[in-house]
């Protein structure tokens, strides 16, 4: 029986930050520790519980050598080929942490990854509900701050879009609410990320020079408690000693942290939630000619306000799986694994942003089918 606290790490940062990426080198890292694993990410697809089902985790299944597939029953609840759990969930962390609970002797630590739009401080507080409270415990929240789009002046790409998208938004309109309603900016929440940090993550450092990580690191300073220490990562690379096991015990002083989320709730202002703006719209289809769904896919993201692309590609003749990630107008596609027999060979791409049209996307995209 385990009887001490389970510790979890939460990771946040904006769409595209790298948080998926630095979770799986994470895993990879798991030295035998049973882990869970919570996504809370867009996307219909499941595309993130899928990349991480799918590391490379050196685990075998009997006497063919073959990695073992992940089991996925219908509560959410994923088994990883190394025996780690997996679980997706939007609203309703409450009842996966208590099925975490129930399975707290099959568990070493857990590993959480927000929404790109999340507010970490909430997700925190919730460590103090007494069904958590007296199995876990919250050992850091890390924020990831993309180093490329900061060193471009941003926070993250295509931001100017986003401004002129919630400028013209007509459902922002004081006369339909009984309070004047406030929409926290990017700023806003980019902060409010930083301000909850145990630890913060700099990534993609690989893409930036040395005098550019100085300067990022000053401008993320001017947010942070002043014990936070920073880390500058290339790949999601860094040795899970540095990040896990930390014992910040996080929920004890998060109410100490003020965000401009209080603010705006101090201040009496109806708001909404900025990942309400946004929207995911996911789209399968056959095999696709690859570098002509990448040039479809750069035109999209150039025409509409889409901030990630994510996804698996079948290619004719290919027997291994491609994986798109797509973040503003980089695009990156690499191949994960082979193709199981029992799956079937179609691509799997998911979009999110804003005002996201389905059916004008998928028109687009149809054109690359093979």
């Amino acid at each position: 029986m385990n009887l001490e606290k389970i510790p979890a790490t939460i990771v946040t940062g904006f769409l595209g930050s790298g948080k998926t990426t630095l979770l799986a080198n994470m895993i990879k890292q798991a030295s035998g520790k049973r882990l869970a694993v919570i996504i809370n990410e867009f996307g219909e697809l499941d595309i993130d519980a899928d990349l991480l089902r799918s590391c490379p985790l050196d685990c075998v299944d009997g006497e063919n050598g073959q990695q073992p597939s992940a089991t996925i029953p219908d509560d959410g609840i994923y088994e990883l080929a190394n025996g780690c759990i997996c679980c997706t969930v939007e609203e309703e962390f409450l009842p996966v942490m208590k099925q975490l609970v129930e399975r707290r002797d099959d568990i070493d630590h857990i590993l959480i990854e927000t929404s790109g739009l999340a507010l970490p401080k909430p997700l925190v507080q919730a460590f103090n509900w007494p069904e958590i409270k007296q199995h876990c415990t919250v050992d850091s929240v890390i924020t990831v701050v993309d180093g490329t789009a900061i060193a471009d002046g941003r926070i993250v790409h295509r931001t100017d879009q986003v401004e002129k998208q919630r400028a013209s938004d007509d459902s922002f309109n004081p006369e339909s609410s009984p309070k004047p309603l406030h929409e926290p900016s990017l700023q806003e929440l980019f902060e409010d990320q930083l301000s909850s940090a145990d630890l913060i993550i700099i990534s993609k450092t690989d893409l930036i020079d040395s005098e550019q990580l100085d300067s990022i690191k000053r401008q993320v300073n001017n947010y942070v408690k002043p014990q936070v220490k920073m880390l500058a990562v290339s790949n999601g690379e860094i040795s899970s000693e540095l990040i896990m096991g930390l014992k910040f015990a996080s929920e004890n002083s998060i109410e100490a942290v003020h965000t401009h989320h209080d603010h705006h709730h101090d201040q009496g202002e109806g708001h909404h939630h900025a990942h309400d703006d946004y929207n995911s719209v996911s789209i399968k289809l056959g095999e696709v000619d690859t570098d002509k769904l990448i040039e479809i896919i750069g035109r999209l993201i150039a025409a509409h306000t889409i901030f990630r692309v994510k996804g698996f590609l079948a290619l004719p003749g290919k027997p291994m799986r491609q994986v798109l990630q797509a973040v503003g107008q980089r695009i990156d596609q690499y191949f994960d694994r082979p193709w199981r027999s029992e799956e079937p060979r179609q691509s799997k791409i998911v979009m999110i942003g804003k005002d996201l049209s389905e059916g004008e996307l998928r028109v687009a995209l149809q054109a690359a089918v093979v």
